[in-house]
């Protein structure tokens, strides 16, 4: 599992089609036309996203661990 930050996570999530529909405190919200989930990305600075919480928004999205890696 890739250790990124939360930036790191919204730039390759965008590469797909993924953009910001809104900031709620420290989490940007961000949603795809024709997709059934919208992803929470939470952003603390420079500390990495939890492991299990990028697990989850992998997965919301529809990707496997290692086409999110080739994102990147």
């Amino acid at each position: 599992m890739p250790r990124v930050t939360g930036h790191e996570a919204i730039k390759a999530f965008s590469r797909l089609g993924f953009s910001v529909v809104r900031i709620s405190s420290s989490h940007h919200v961000m949603k795809k036309a024709g997709h059934r989930y919208a992803l929470s990305v939470p952003v603390h600075g420079s500390r990495p996203v939890a492991t299990g919480t990028l697990r989850s928004l992998i997965q919301d999205a529809g990707l496997t661990i290692e086409e999110f890696t080739a994102l990147l």
